[in-house]
């Protein structure tokens, strides 16, 4: 795709989206494109070549991952200003959506270059259409911080958010993961998305405490894992109720403390702590009220 012109226009960047399991979930532009650049900037290179040699494309691979972007870059960049057009890819999905390829496309865009989106597959939003969650509104998370004070304050910002929540997550921190959000946001409707497109691919749903306890009971955890996650529901009325009941109950037969009871209800319901605290606190109050009055009423009519 080199320009022929004595003076060469600038190359274009062909941001490609390659199969997130299957093969054979690539579209026929992305193939054409991968056939005709001059040169594949790869996540992997290994990887990619073997995924070209099965759709018998034979093209000139550069490495490009997160260890080298920042080399890499500049380089990159001064082939494309020389007229070299060069498709970018990554392992699975597509680059720069919680993949390598954000330098290099914001270095793109500050030189001048077309970069040009070539659409196709994603974690995201193939669990998402599957998910029976409101897809209307949601919200990509991605991979949470790894830091255990960070992580807390990421997942409580996110827990007044109304629309359905995304997060990548490995196999080996799903766990930790699914037990944060449940402290942080109680535990709501969820489902649990595994090896997609590929021949163990797997939904889990339910609960995010039932999905936790399919995980444990599970020797490993293998495949990369998309967590969808329920928003937080606007209370209805019968919402309300159901949780005042439950709260009067527990109240009532002093189930534990007050932080303890809320805690409890809030898991069970899928809502915040501090919405449950905070109906608790007014139950109770009305319960002191009462009971003060009723005294009163007991003393005056001993006095009469």
């Amino acid at each position: 795709m080199r320009n022929a012109n004595h003076t060469p226009k600038k190359g274009i960047l062909y941001v490609v989206a390659s199969p997130i399991g299957n093969r054979e979930d690539i579209t026929l532009r992305g193939l054409d494109i991968l056939q005709r650049v001059d040169l594949i900037a790869a996540e992997d290179t290994r990887k990619s070549g073997r995924f070209l040699a099965y759709h018998h494309i034979k093209n000139q691979l550069v490495s490009y991952h997160e260890h080298n972007e920042t080399k890499r870059t500049p380089q990159l960049i001064e082939k494309l200003l020389a007229g070299i057009s060069i498709a970018l890819i990554s392992n699975a999905g597509t680059p720069s959506v919680s993949d390598p390829g954000f330098r290099l496309i914001a270095a793109a865009i500050k030189h001048n270059i077309v970069v040009t989106p070539i659409p196709g597959a994603t974690a995201a939003t193939t669990a998402m259409s599957v998910s029976g969650l409101p897809t209307d509104s949601f919200v990509f998370v991605g991979f949470v911080p790894k830091k255990k004070g960070k992580n807390i304050k990421f997942l409580k910002a996110l827990a007044t958010r109304s629309e359905s929540l995304v997060f990548y997550e490995s196999p080996k921190r799903i766990i930790s993961l699914m037990q944060d959000i449940i402290v942080c946001m109680g535990d709501r409707h969820a489902i649990l998305a595994r090896e997609m497109t590929k021949l163990h691919e797997e939904f889990i749903r339910g609960t995010v405490s039932q999905i936790l306890n399919v995980i444990r009971s599970r020797s490993t955890v293998k495949g990369e894992c998309t967590l969808l996650v329920a928003g937080r529901h606007q209370l209805d009325e019968m919402d309300i109720r159901s949780v005042r009941a439950t709260l009067e109950s527990a109240l009532e037969n002093e189930t534990g403390s007050l932080s303890e009871i809320a805690r409890h209800i809030a898991q069970e319901y899928g809502l915040p702590k501090k919405t449950v605290y905070d109906l608790a606190l007014e139950i109770r109050g009305r319960r002191t009220e009462v009971g003060g009055q009723k005294e009163e009423d007991r003393r005056l009519r001993t006095e009469d």
